[in-house]
């Protein structure tokens, strides 16, 4: 970001700017976290028996609960109970110089708090206020309890994938891909306030998160109605140069030779000229498959990729998340860092040539 001949550093983009979170467990502080490293101001308002993500995950050698600790890190504590008149009226303070508003509770809590939009944006006409719930508004199952499995159910995404039957996702989904969403639209709604001086309302269900991730099958579907299902698609494990492949050790690689090329390129390697031209056999592709499942499971990992080196195939070895973390181009990027014993994941860009500073642990407001 250059003003004049000023260079700002990405930690002090959103300098200035404060954010109220009271949302809890995944999706809202992701959100928050993310605005955070841009060097937002982000308070995080918590009920007096404090976040329930505290208690989801394991804990460091202190008994602190890490999942938490991660979302956390960057931002400022306050517990209060906004169901009492002190919680209720030291909100009323804090709303005074707040930019932004980020909550996460069922639709209509925040109205029964006082503190929905309808009255907040008379009050405080410049505030931005993201509501990101399980399922949105006025919908047929808004008051309905979720996780991010049940999101992905409900969204078409869960029936197609997997081998025998549905398959959900660790990392969760609508969940992670809901925050992008979320500070994609915060992002906007600033820069639009930076013109008009008005806030915005920005209402988000985490299961519509899960549409625009599927635009291309939604429309298909909208020509032909096509339905995928499991092992259907080249995306989904119908295709034997888009497949996982166990090795003789009893690892797996990935091989993702789409194109013609990169498929022309791993059959010449593989020393199986006659696959060529069965690139485009129809759909799914059981037999090949089953040929080149035999062909990985006769070599180990390591022979297997230091066959492949250097050839145009697309083809990964399978790593655990300790491999992956502790690989050549994990530490070369940079972008996964220790701080006082404390690993974190960094916002994933450089800018200008630097990444976002490590994120400070949680710093508590309340009074000792």
């Amino acid at each position: 970001m250059i003003r004049g001949s000023i260079v700002v550093s990405v930690s002090h983009y959103l300098s200035g700017v404060k954010i109220l979170d009271l949302s809890h467990y995944v999706s809202g502080p992701f959100a928050s976290l993310l605005l955070a490293d841009m060097g937002a101001d982000v308070i995080k308002i918590e009920p007096p028996a404090g976040d329930p993500m505290r208690h989801l995950g394991p804990a460091d050698a202190k008994g602190d609960p890490l999942f938490y600790g991660a979302l956390s890190a960057g931002k400022s504590v306050l517990h209060l109970d906004l169901k009492s008149d002190e919680g209720s009226a030291r909100m009323q303070e804090l709303l005074v110089d707040t930019d932004i508003l980020i909550e996460g509770f069922r639709p209509g809590v925040m109205t029964r708090l006082g503190l929905d939009y309808a009255r907040l944006s008379v009050l405080h006409p410049s505030l931005i206020y993201c509501s990101i719930s399980g399922y949105g508004v006025d919908a047929p199952l808004s008051a309905a309890a979720g996780h991010d499995a049940n999101y992905l159910a409900t969204s078409g995404i869960l029936h197609r994938n997997g081998t025998t039957s549905p398959h959900f996702f660790d990392p969760p989904i609508a969940d992670m891909s809901g925050a992008l969403f979320a500070v994609i639209a915060i992002l906007g709604a600033l820069n639009a306030r930076s013109r008009t001086g008005k806030g915005a309302h920005i209402e988000l269900g985490l299961a519509d998160a899960l549409m625009p991730l599927q635009l291309m099958q939604i429309a298909e579907w909208g020509a032909n109605a096509t339905v995928p299902t499991r092992q259907s698609t080249y995306l989904n494990g119908a295709a034997a140069y888009y497949q996982v492949y166990a090795t003789a050790d009893a690892k797996h690689v990935m091989l993702g030779a789409v194109e013609p090329k990169f498929w022309l390129n791993f059959c010449e390697a593989a020393g199986r000229p006659d696959w060529v031209k069965r690139h485009d056999d129809p759909l799914p592709q059981h037999r090949l498959i089953s040929e080149l499942s035999n062909f990985f499971e006769q070599h180990e990992a390591v022979a297997i990729c230091r066959r492949f080196e250097g050839i145009e195939c697309c083809l990964s070895p399978v790593l655990d998340l300790g491999e992956a973390l502790q690989s050549p181009q994990t530490l070369a990027r940079g972008l996964v860092k220790s701080d006082g014993g404390r690993l974190q994941a960094l916002f994933p860009a450089y800018f200008d040539g630097k990444t976002t500073t490590a994120r400070p642990p949680l710093h508590r407001l309340d009074p000792a």
